[in-house]
């Protein structure tokens, strides 16, 4: 048992953590310690628990897994996250990487590569999808990022609720932050993006796929 990898499952559906269970409970060098259905859980059951590797979807309300991987990864930067996601995007794998996720696979591979993924981070190995790397990497060098690069693991997190339709009041709420700290996190995405209005962030939110139309 020492000897296994010691894995904590992070998901919103309680069905998907149960398939990934059932996944993991067929590899030998593989145990899951712990499971957490948002962001905030995430982080108390990583502190109790200590996982060597923690499995994580990105699209969870609450405190949302890009927050989330940043807030485990700023206590512990020694903090191996793999993101299991069904965002195949690359901006949200850049996004990912830069809160201090170790690795990044989508929902759509086939189902043993996650237990592959898991073994190579828990060496300390980045793991990203061969797919998704292949799109990252030519994205730099065209030096083609995205216009949201440039935005915070924050600010990116607001930006997405704010175009799923959330008024500040709601962010505030769901991220545990003042009206005020919400209000002017959107002064300042609207800003960075060069737009006025919720109108023009949901736009272009649908031109770079972070939702549909």
């Amino acid at each position: 048992m020492s000897n296994r990898i010691k894995v904590m499952l992070v998901d919103d559906h309680a069905v998907v953590r149960a398939g990934y269970q059932m996944l993991l409970k067929n590899s030998a060098d593989i145990t899951v310690v712990a499971e957490a259905s948002n962001g905030e859980e995430a982080y108390q059951c990583y502190i109790s628990h200590a996982p060597d590797v923690i499995v994580m979807d990105i699209s969870m309300p609450g405190m949302g897994g890009i927050e989330s991987i940043k807030r485990i990864y700023t206590r512990d930067n020694k903090a191996r996250i793999l993101v299991f996601s069904m965002h195949e995007e690359v901006l949200f794998v850049e996004q990912a990487l830069q809160a201090g996720a170790s690795g990044y696979i989508t929902k759509s591979t086939d189902p043993q590569l996650l237990v592959e993924a898991i073994r190579r981070v828990a060496v300390g190995e980045k793991y990203i999808d061969a797919e998704l790397a292949q799109r990252l990497a030519y994205q730099k060098s065209r030096g083609h990022d995205s216009l949201l690069s440039d935005l915070s693991t924050r600010e990116f997190e607001i930006f997405c609720m704010l175009a799923e339709g959330l008024n500040t009041s709601e962010i505030a709420k769901r991220l545990s932050l003042s009206y005020k700290t919400v209000a002017n996190y959107s002064t300042q995405i609207k800003s960075k993006l060069n737009v006025t209005t919720v109108a023009d962030i949901a736009r272009l939110a649908i031109r770079y796929n972070v939702i549909q139309a």
